[in-house]
């Protein structure tokens, strides 16, 4: 296989199922269906992809097999290219607010259906039901941030740039655009993409991610039940095949994606050569700057959470000065009551990692923090009382660690947390900055000058003051820099108009006086 290849092994991720989702369904679901091939769903129709590769989605807490998602190719993404393209002339034809009532039907079955969506993210991701059941509630808010359209989608009109000369800029669709997205969010980040684009006159072709294909799956019955026209949105399963064709079809104008820095710059750098429009989100270090100042419950409360499988997880502490000896102690205690198990085990508080490999590539890199002199605070390679066949890894604080040491350099995109300890404010700056990504950071303090210093001179988009996940709310852009983001326009906020609409310039001028009650007539004319 080429390094591009395996790169995009892991460009694609995230999903749906509408089969296995409440309680009631999932206890009866049997052996035939849990092995059931999903099918893709194009222009108005679930259809088989013509493939024999199939691969096994499961459950992470037990390893069970939920399907098997197929490995579509480029004859299936041509086949969702060309029903988004016969969509989209009646689509953007229809008149704005009657795009709009189709996002506030789809909020209406978000805001019904929670509990069952929150499901189905539990049971092919790993989250707790408190995170999953988060995560469909920041859905639904991007969904009333598209609400809006018919303000945002609004242009300008300059009157008299001359005599009788008028100019004015118009919103119009780009055409047809696509998303790959990822495991850790199989619900949010496809709605991140999908009701801007479409309530902006596009039409859309989905790519979650193959873990978890079975949320995404769910979404679409959702689609379908608000009677969407057919092919304004279609979802094609797959892996890096489906990737690439993605990106080299010419048909498809834009691609949003989220995933890891490597494969975010291939995607930007593929996706543009071939003149499309690019939005690609890559990973993260977040750094949690403590100062000697701050509310120390507070702060190791915002510390710990959400298995460190988000893009926005706070992945390096630094304590300040004092701080140190002020919130190790605490921060110890609190994530040793942290407990590891399936999402849907009501006493757990962290979930399984994704897969076997993600587990095996966390253990790796705790190891090479021991090796390389780091001190384990909390040890979670073998958490107790786990589900038989599941991915679990307990929380784990690696103390001293060095900016030097893989730890530090790599994102783990796990339940580690790495502890560094700097004398001043300056020496912190100075070490986010040093980090080539530069997604979110937060800083914990009382400090009014402290705060203000640091989210002036900081080379982060997101800056959190004593907050943990400084996730932007969905009418604010979230704003990664650096190696976060690849693109010119971020996601959601004032960026989705300008990244799902372009811009027309129309001059005009008329030569009749409008007083004789006939159309185009020049002044003067008699007749």
């Amino acid at each position: 296989m080429t390094t591009e290849t395996n790169i995009l092994t892991a460009a694609g991720k995230m999903p749906a199922d509408k089969t296995a989702i409440t309680d009631t369904i999932s206890d009866a679901i049997s052996e035939k269906t849990a092995r059931r091939i999903l099918s893709n769903y194009v222009g108005g129709r679930w259809v088989s992809a013509q493939t024999f590769g199939l691969l096994d989605v499961t459950n992470p807490a037990s390893g069970e097999v939920l399907a098997r998602v197929p490995l579509s190719g480029v004859a299936e993404v041509e086949a969702a290219v060309a029903a988004a393209s016969a969509a989209l002339p009646d689509w953007r034809a229809r008149s704005v607010g009657e795009r709009t009532e189709f996002i506030y039907a789809l909020r209406e079955k978000f805001r019904q259906r929670i509990d069952e969506l929150a499901a189905s993210v539990t049971r092919e991701s790993g989250k707790v039901p408190s995170d999953a059941r988060a995560e469909i509630t920041r859905s639904i808010e991007v969904l009333e941030v598209a609400c809006a359209a018919p303000m945002t989608m609004q242009g300008r009109i300059l009157e008299g740039v001359a005599r009788g000369i008028n100019t004015e800029t118009i919103r119009q669709p780009v055409g047809v655009c696509a998303a790959i997205t990822p495991f850790n969010f199989p619900a949010m980040v496809p709605l991140w993409f999908v009701p801007f684009a479409i309530v902006y006159g596009n039409t859309f072709v989905l790519k979650p991610s193959e873990q978890v294909p079975l949320t995404s799956e769910l979404m679409f019955h959702i689609f379908e039940e608000i009677s969407l026209p057919c092919g304004v949105v279609n979802l094609v399963h797959g892996a890096h095949d489906a990737v690439n064709a993605i990106l080299d079809s010419p048909g498809i104008r834009a691609v949003s994606f989220v995933g890891s820095v490597t494969t975010a710059k291939y995607i930007y750098r593929r996706a543009a050569e071939n003149g499309k429009r690019v939005q690609a989100l890559g990973g993260a270090k977040n750094y949690m700057v403590v100062m000697p100042d701050a509310v120390v419950d507070k702060t190791v409360s915002n510390v710990l959470g959400n298995a460190g499988q988000r893009c926005m997880a706070g992945s390096v502490l630094v304590t300040v000065g004092s701080a140190q000896t002020a919130i190790m102690g605490r921060l110890k205690a609190g994530a040793e009551k942290l407990i590891a198990g399936d999402g849907m085990d009501v006493k757990a508080s962290l979930g399984p990692v994704i897969s076997s490999a993600a587990c095996e590539r966390i253990h790796e890199a705790i190891e090479s923090g021991l090796k390389e002199g780091a001190e384990l605070l909390v040890d979670g390679r073998r958490p107790g009382g786990v589900p038989a066949g599941g991915n679990f890894v307990g929380p784990t604080i690696l103390n001293h660690v060095k900016p030097e040491m893989r730890v530090a350099r790599e994102e783990i995109f796990g339940p580690v947390l790495s502890v560094m300890h700097v004398d001043t404010l300056e020496q912190a700056i100075a070490l986010v900055n040093s980090d080539p990504r530069g997604n979110g950071t937060s800083i914990f303090t009382e400090n009014g000058a402290a705060v203000r210093e640091y989210s002036r001179r900081i080379e982060v988009g997101m800056v959190g003051v004593n907050i943990g996940v400084a996730a932007s709310p969905a009418y604010f852009p979230f704003s990664g820099w650096k190696d976060s983001f690849f693109g010119d326009l971020h996601v959601h906020g004032w960026d989705a108009v300008e990244f799902f609409t372009r811009k027309k310039t129309v001059t005009s001028r008329y030569f009749s006086a409008g007083e004789t009650g006939k159309f185009f007539v020049e002044q003067g004319d008699k007749h």
